[in-house]
């Protein structure tokens, strides 16, 4: 499978290039996949990562980007582009930021499969607080662009709230919830030792400004260091964007606290041992913009969180089962007096720390990515039923038919190519547990059953959408076939394009599968379903039970053939077994 990835990548420091990377990171690791990076242009002359290949083609604030993008991707002709991008992943000004985000739209609409992974909605963002001139425009202007953005093949989003929002307002039915995950492949076991109580560091790590302000975490602070002079904060990342020289002008005003340490901007290698020395990290923003990168960067370590009870850090705590101390927004006291309680409860900060921990096992980016390669997976096997069954439909005696169906073929045995083995999609994620050095076995995180739309809040599953769907190469179809039973007659009327879509069904969806539905049927099933659901008709009422000849017509209670006769000779099998053979009766699939 070739994939062309669209973000921002180091040694790029613009928004999402750190999320970009991971997903890069994961997708090169797969010797079945060819990646190719599209990245923004670097303001200076950098090398790149070694191991990726990169071109870059677009750049932040360049109203052209949608017409490189394209050009960039015709000349490469891969099977998915994937988008990794916020609402100001292409500029920090109206004009270029809105007509980056229709390149999407533009490069489906050039006959390329898109997908897109959507870290904000401006729904839900506080557009005052972020110091946005005419938030009203910005919201109608919003509205629009998300429904540009809608018009990719597959949207992924990061909270279940943000998918309930883009299928009641904005009427789409191709959005899907995906966790944020943490950035690796195996979170660590909280090494304790490290988080001398005598001397306990609060990290605040981030893009500071708008919305994040460091003052009054500072302000909370400083009282709390009145009663437990050992404490230490960290305030560690740059400025956001859109407030240049806004850290530097804080860590002036308390260059002289030694109690107070401001890093600046943090290279992807140190980040780890910054939290491994944390005691607590805390996230005092007024108002959100997405899933919090940060709160999984804390799990991923084991470090307790702290953080403004505003709905996004909520839903985090309910849907994913994060371990989240939350204060009241805005209100320094209540941050002081939260930062104090849990600062001097070593027993709280372990249990927090473990939870994190374990609800990490379950969000790690090659879980996250394999869930991103079965959609993509699924989406080309429902078009290639699509265009199957189109030419299904054709007469028996048009000219061509043969050779289009293998047309179709040609490509699908190295497209399937890529995927795992059965036993690594169903792999145990507390195999992850035991395979720590200190052996500490399965952790268990507190999870919300559900909410009222009946939405799983435990996101992963066990078995992939496609573990139930049928094989489709031609020595699937050569397989001697049992009889039916009654269920199966009952069900023979179902189409196998039909099951397929019934398939669909994502973490988060709102319809459940349900009892006796084509969902539930096995590879063995699907196939015969498509192969006696393709009648015309003479072969009783659903045309399901007859045989070759179509001449039963006792209504769906004549006999199944228990073994089909293959074709030998020079004829093509996999056109064959598809139903496009030149001799086929029409009414027997």
């Amino acid at each position: 499978m070739k994939i062309c990835l669209v973000t921002s990548f180091p040694p790029s420091r613009r928004g999402l290039n750190e999320y970009g990377y991971h997903i890069a990171r994961e997708l090169q690791n797969n010797p079945l996949l060819s990646l190719t990076v599209l990245a923004d242009e670097l303001l200076s002359t950098e090398p790149e990562l070694p191991g990726f290949s990169v071109v870059r083609c677009w750049d932040f604030n360049r109203v052209t980007n949608p017409l490189c993008l394209l050009r960039e991707i015709r000349q490469l002709q891969p099977d998915v582009v994937w988008f990794n991008v916020g609402f100001a992943s292409y500029g920090n000004k109206a004009l270029p930021a809105s007509i980056g985000l229709a390149a999407p739209a533009l490069i489906s609409l050039a006959g390329f499969q898109t997908h897109v992974t959507l870290h904000q909605l401006m729904d839900t963002v506080d557009l005052k607080d972020a110091g946005v001139h005419f938030p009203t425009l910005y919201k109608v202007a919003g509205a629009l662009i998300t429904r540009v953005l809608l018009m990719s093949d597959s949207v992924s989003v990061l909270l279940p709230a943000y998918r309930r929002i883009l299928r009641e307002k904005y009427r789409s039915e191709h959005v899907h919830f995906r966790p944020h995950g943490i950035l690796s492949g195996r979170p660590e076991y909280p090494d304790f030792s490290r988080r001398d109580p005598s001397a306990q560091r609060v990290l605040a790590f981030g893009k500071w400004g708008t919305y994040k302000r460091l003052e009054p975490m500072i302000e909370a602070f400083r009282s709390v260091a009145l009663e437990m002079p050992g404490v230490r904060l960290v305030v560690a990342g740059g400025n956001h964007p859109n407030t240049p020289g806004y850290v530097e002008a804080v860590a002036e005003r308390y260059r002289h606290d030694p109690q107070i340490e401001f890093t600046g901007y943090v290279p992807e290698a140190a980040i780890g041992d910054l939290f491994r020395s944390a005691s607590v990290t805390v996230m005092p923003y007024s108002s959100s913009a997405g899933s919090s990168g940060v709160a999984h960067l804390a799990c991923q370590y084991g470090v307790p969180i702290i953080a403004s009870d505003i709905r996004d850090f909520r839903q985090l705590a309910e849907e994913e089962g994060l371990a989240i101390e939350f204060y009241r927004a805005g209100d320094n006291v209540s941050l002081a007096t939260m930062l104090l309680q849990l600062l001097q409860s070593p027993e709280r900060q372990q249990a927090m720390a473990l939870q994190n921990f374990s609800v990490a096992l379950h969000m790690t980016m090659p879980r996250v990515i394999r869930e991103y390669l079965r959609s993509f997976d699924l989406q080309e096997r429902i078009e290639l039923l699509r265009s199957l069954s189109r030419i299904r439909r054709l007469p028996h005696w048009m000219p061509m038919r043969s050779t289009v169906g293998a047309l179709i073929l040609r490509n699908w045995t190295a497209w399937r190519s890529w995927l795992p083995s059965p036993h690594i999609l169903q792999q145990d994620p507390d195999d992850l547990v035991d395979g720590q050095a200190d052996g500490s076995g399965t952790l268990q995180a507190s999870r919300a059953a559900g909410n009222d739309e009946g939405e799983s809040s435990d996101w992963h599953r066990e078995r992939g959408i496609l573990a139930g769907l049928p094989d489709l190469s031609p020595s699937a179809r050569t397989e001697q076939q049992h009889p039916a039973d009654e269920q199966e007659r009952q069900d023979g009327k179902h189409h196998l394009l039909a099951a397929l879509l019934a398939a669909q069904h994502e973490p988060g969806d709102d319809h459940p599968q349900k009892a006796n539905g084509p969902q539930q049927l096995s590879a063995r099933q699907l196939v015969r379903v498509w192969n006696r659901g393709n009648g015309n008709g003479r072969n009783g009422e659903h045309g399901s039970d007859g045989a070759a000849s179509g001449n039963n017509r006792s209504r769906g209670k004549g006999t199944t053939q228990s073994h089909r006769k293959t074709r030998a000779g020079k004829r093509d099998r996999a056109i064959e077994g598809y139903g496009f053979g030149s001799n086929r009766d029409t009414g027997a699939a």
